[in-house]
């Protein structure tokens, strides 16, 4: 890996759980989703046209890129937002969804034919256990079975995206492909809009706030570098950067938001951190 890259994304994606309760709480998830991905794609075809990148690819690559998108930017963060509007607390619908790496490492040998070592999967388990102590599990807590269904629809919908964006075999430039991605991820909210929601936005100056923040760090930034991630390493190595977000989101929302840290957030950062270090460092 470019060693700085999976920094800059892990605080880019994090700060996306600051935001994502402000969108919710002023429009349809949906919606706000349709809306995000509209932009964004509009945002790739500015930029691949400015640098000259060919928009018109093969049929085989396009559908190829619009279905990745239909399974990360639909199934995936559709999922998330809708199971937190539902009323799944944020920590449970993110400690399930970073059940991603270890479902990804265990697919990842009979679809991708990759490797895993007895050492990855030591840093598995310690990058899941500091995720579950930053998070604090509330075992007793009862929680909307949607909002379950739709974590765990979303936890296998990252994983097929992952396997399935490093099987991809077009060699569509970053840009292109995020296009398109865009464009199947809006398409699949509008559909879920038309037929099974009741849309609405308001864009109040907070909602617009978070929303730039989405659209041009997250969906721009952060997005294109696990793009570029998972194109130049193992998926299993890359899908293990996820166990930081959890701890580092703690982090943020303590310098940014004024919420508590306490010794167990910084426990559970030390641990996910070692396991991610275990996982990623060359045999």
């Amino acid at each position: 890996m470019i060693k700085i890259y999976p920094f800059i994304f892990i605080f880019l994606w994090s700060s996306a759980f600051i935001t994502t309760k402000p969108i919710i709480d002023y429009s349809d998830p949906f919606a706000a989703l349709a809306f995000r991905f509209l932009f964004v794609a509009l945002g790739f075809y500015i930029f691949s046209v400015y640098t000259k990148q060919k928009i018109i690819v093969p049929k085989r690559n396009m559908i190829e890129s619009m279905l990745s998108g239909v399974l990360f930017h639909g199934f995936y963060l559709g999922g998330v937002f809708f199971s937190i509007s539902k009323g799944m607390p944020t920590g449970m619908a993110a400690l399930i969804v970073t059940l991603q790496p270890i479902l990804t490492n265990i697919l990842a040998g009979p679809f991708l034919n990759e490797k895993i070592y007895f050492k990855q999967w030591v840093g598995v388990l310690l990058g899941f256990m500091g995720a579950a102590f930053v998070l604090g599990i509330d075992i007793g807590s009862s929680f909307p079975p949607i909002g379950v269904v739709s974590c765990f629809i979303a936890l296998f919908a990252i994983t097929t995206s992952t396997l399935w964006q490093k099987k991809l075999s077009n060699n569509l430039s970053l840009s292109v492909s995020n296009f398109y991605q865009a464009i199947g991820g809006c398409l699949f909210h509008v559909l879920i809009i038309l037929f099974f929601t009741q849309p609405y936005i308001d864009f109040s100056k907070t909602f617009l706030i978070a929303m730039g923040h989405q659209i041009f760090l997250v969906s721009f930034g952060a997005f294109t570098i696990l793009m570029y991630l998972i194109k130049n390493n193992s998926a299993s190595k890359t899908a293990s950067v996820f166990f930081l977000i959890p701890p580092v989101s703690a982090v943020m929302a303590y310098i940014f938001l004024g919420e508590n840290l306490n010794k167990f957030d910084m426990f559970g950062l030390l641990l996910a951190t070692i396991g991610v270090y275990i996982v990623t460092r060359k045999n």
